[in-house]
């Protein structure tokens, strides 16, 4: 019996014998199947291969960021907030092991995490039952939790707090339980807000993006859009960190609004003629 892995999307799945038929998430339009065909493996596989090491970066006070190197299915980042004695990863990668559970423990350990939306889920309950913490899912994205567990929170309304200066809010977009976390102590108090792709920073780090799906680019109606831009609005933030290691570093929060003006404009047909 086997935890099988989706390499496409790093995935895990509830134990079996057989490799599953196919890959919930990877099945559909938002995220897509490897053309060469549906492939797993296991985190144990991936420990034995040698060939994985995480890398583990502090990005600012407080801030670190954890990115399996070379790159595994998607690629993302997770990050490690520390915040007042509450340790809070945010977003999941696949990969773990001893060295990265060593040096998480050193820095105070886990004692929660929060997902952005279902491409990050990865091993979240191995992580979860390593560090015996929670798992923040907001409820309108249960049905893609490919792995149960009692460690699993779903969460519901607009926003939640984890801990004090530690906030969720639910944006949706790219999912329909989407979220952010708005980190109010970050980069010296000034703010920060981590996204994971929900709000993407684009290859000019001044703007930012939004899109129902990445890798088949498939934007969002602009209604949506400025829905996700009000709701951020009020919160202060001048830096965004994404799952894929671009920052906003300042103003970010002067991105989003212009970025989101910029998209809709775009899609309304105003902002340029071709």
């Amino acid at each position: 019996m086997s935890h099988f892995i989706c390499t496409t999307c790093g995935v895990q799945y509830p134990e079996s014998q057989k490799e599953p038929a196919e890959c919930l998430i990877c099945n559909e339009e938002r995220q897509y199947v490897n053309p060469s065909g549906q492939e797993w493996t296991t985190l144990e596989a991936m420990q034995q291969s040698g060939l994985y090491v995480n890398e583990i970066l502090q990005e600012e006070d407080g801030l670190f960021s954890i990115t399996t190197k070379p790159s595994f299915a998607i690629g993302q980042t997770a990050y490690l907030i520390q915040n007042e004695g509450f340790n809070v990863l945010w977003d999941c990668i696949t990969y773990l092991d001893e060295k990265t559970i060593e040096e998480i423990r050193r820095l105070g350990g886990i004692q929660a995490i929060a997902l952005s939306h279902p491409h990050y889920y990865s091993t979240q309950v191995e992580w979860a039952e390593t560090f015996n913490a929670p798992i923040y899912i907001h409820e309108d994205d249960r049905e893609w939790v490919v792995r149960p567990s009692d460690n699993i929170i779903f969460w519901s309304g607009e926003s939640f707090e984890l801990a004090r200066g530690i906030t969720l809010h639910r944006l949706g977009g790219h999912f329909k339980g989407g979220a952010v976390l708005h980190w109010e102590s970050g980069n010296q108090h000034k703010g920060v807000l981590l996204t994971g792709d929900i709000i993407q920073v684009v290859a000019d780090r001044r703007w930012v993006s939004f899109m129902y799906s990445y890798p088949n680019l498939i934007p969002l109606p602009a209604e949506k859009v400025r829905e996700m831009a009000d709701h951020v609005k009020d919160l202060s933030f001048n830096r965004i960190y994404n799952a894929f290691h671009r920052v906003v570093a300042e103003r970010a929060d002067e991105a989003v609004q212009k970025s989101a003006d910029r998209y809709i404009k775009a899609l309304e047909g105003t902002l340029f003629t071709t």
